[in-house]
């Protein structure tokens, strides 16, 4: 038998040659198919390769990876198209807290990089018992030059879970760049689905949370939780609905990136189906900002002003950005802050206390779930839990 070091070299090796795969089929897989769709259907399909009985003289690594190829299987999600896997991934790198928060509701090890770690907001799983994450074991990739090579042969991991074309286009990044990464490190397997306003993502789908989520349980095998977890959200969905009121009795809420203490700047969002708004649509809030001339700040890259803001007037203002705050804290900076400016202190939002914090940009099955409680106690006056934690626990600890 091999020792440790031969095994993991020989795992690596057939999970790099999973990764000239994804780079091969990654342009053809831009633009998707007819129905815009995955290339696999809904499912992972399991190819079984070829195994040949060892011979007599074949070495033990033969033997290993012919084992190795006999349980190899592929997934499927655009833009990337069809991933091959020699054996389960181990280690891995997320985009964002999105697919991060996936991970950890599948019982993985958190990823060793994200994007940004300061928008991967772990205090949510401070309300799961047992559950926690060290938001500071996680290694920020995305500096001011965006993000170089030399941090993914660093980290060396198996998989990938991030959208090349956020790369090639929100990066500096060319197509070359990815290939090679995904030959000498690890495969890609990721779709921006926080947002649909991008430019650049009109020509492939979009996944819903739970889409996207059933497909990274597909990668790491863990299906069984998926499922758990799918069943526990169709609880959750109906637990919400008696809660929201009709259309006429719900506020129109602006949806605004404000940071720091006393944010005189904002970045308008407007609502779309886009995972970091799960929240929102799950409430049926409605969008004070949809039918106004603000521009959404992924198409303009541009900010607004209390002035505009009074234009608007929301009855409900969520501002982003003020995640790291528990509530009183929010309350004590923020909200203070406007209620004494001269401009902010004549929105009615500001006048009739309905200022909150909006919710992470990066939504997971379980930030989504402890977000949209919140929201749902701020913003209809919800007081009892709408989800089992105890279940989440036992689901992420693999008791299904």
């Amino acid at each position: 038998m091999t020792d440790d070091g031969s095994r993991s070299r020989t795992r690596r090796d057939v999970l790099k040659a999973s990764g000239v795969l994804a780079a091969s089929g990654f342009l053809a897989g831009c633009t998707g198919d007819s129905n815009g769709g995955t290339t696999t259907g809904a499912g992972a399909t399991d190819t079984a390769a070829a195994t040949t009985t060892p011979t007599e003289t074949a070495t033990e690594e033969e033997t290993e990876t012919e084992t190795e190829a006999s349980e190899s299987y592929s997934v499927s999600i655009e833009p990337v198209g069809e991933v091959t896997f020699e054996s389960v991934p181990e280690t891995w790198v997320a985009n964002n807290g999105s697919w991060a928060d996936m991970g950890v509701a599948l019982g993985l090890e958190p990823p060793a990089g994200v994007w940004l770690p300061s928008r991967y907001h772990t205090r949510y799983y401070d309300e799961i018992p047992g559950v926690s994450v060290d938001g500071s074991s996680i290694q920020k990739l995305w500096g001011d030059g965006g993000i170089g090579k030399e941090q993914f042969y660093e980290l060396d991991v198996d998989v990938h879970v991030a959208d090349p074309n956020f790369l090639l286009n929100r990066g500096k990044w060319a197509q070359s760049d990815v290939d090679e990464i995904a030959e000498n490190v690890g495969p890609f397997f990721g779709n921006s689905i926080f947002s649909r306003s991008y430019p650049w993502h009109e020509d492939y789908r979009y996944y819903t949370q739970y889409e996207a989520f059933e497909k990274l349980s597909q990668v790491f095998q863990r299906t069984d939780r998926f499922e758990a977890f799918d069943g526990l959200h169709e609880k959750f969905q109906a637990a919400l609905a008696p809660v929201v009121p009709g259309r006429s009795e719900r506020p129109s809420a602006a949806v605004v990136w404000g940071s720091g203490d006393q944010p005189e700047q904002f970045y308008p969002y407007t609502i779309d189906e886009g995972t970091s708004f799960k929240h929102l649509n799950d409430l049926q809030v409605k969008d004070a900002l949809a039918n106004t001339d603000v521009k959404n700040f992924y198409e303009s890259r541009g900010a607004i002003d209390f002035e505009t803001l009074l234009e608007v007037d929301p009855a409900v203002l969520l501002i982003r950005g003020q995640e790291a705050k528990t509530a009183d804290e929010f309350q004590n900076t923020v909200v203070s802050f406007m209620e004494s400016h001269d401009v902010a202190s004549q929105l009615t939002a500001v006048q009739n206390g309905d200022v909150y914090r909006a919710g992470p940009l990066y939504q997971g099955p379980i930030t989504n779930l402890v977000v949209t409680e919140r929201l749902a106690r701020t913003l209809y006056g919800v007081e009892e839990e709408l989800f089992d934690r105890e279940r989440v626990a036992d689901i992420v600890a693999g008791d299904v």
